[in-house]
């Protein structure tokens, strides 16, 4: 199962805020066929009852348990940000936009948490000099 693709990846976003970053993740899911375009505010919903702030630079915002229908295929989306964005007070670099179809998410939750546990790849990821270069460390996600 492929739930990320180097066109999945961006070390260029544009996003200066959370709200920002929360739709950009959204847009990506959008363009890979993952998710419908009204995912993005169930992302919305989420981070308004709890933050999907994890900690070590990243956030990983994702939908409410209503926003299954909107939910076509399992992917993630990724945008590393040269300025952190902050996030309640947090500062954030990696933002990962998650849709797990039937369920999928906690498994590839699981893989994206053992890479950003270890503060040594999380460096990696963010020295990453491109999208392929993030994608080889996150790989495993696919698996």
């Amino acid at each position: 199962m492929t739930v990320l693709t180097t066109e999945q990846i961006t070390t260029s976003p544009r996003a200066t805020t959370k709200e920002e970053a929360i739709q950009e993740a959204a847009d990506i899911l959008v363009a890979a066929g993952a998710v419908t375009p009204d995912y993005a505010d169930a992302m919305r919903e989420r981070e308004a009852s709890v933050s999907t702030y994890m900690g070590n630079l990243l956030a990983i915002p994702h939908g409410t348990n209503e926003s299954k229908d909107s939910i076509l295929a399992s992917a993630l989306s990724v945008a590393r940000y040269a300025s952190p964005i902050d996030w309640d007070g947090n500062e954030v670099r990696f933002v990962i936009g998650i849709a797990g179809k039937d369920g999928g998410h906690l498994e590839i939750l699981s893989k994206i948490a053992v890479v950003f546990a270890d503060e040594d790849e999380v460096a990696k990821l963010v020295e990453a000099p491109d999208a392929e270069a993030i994608m080889a460390l996150l790989g495993d996600v696919n698996e």
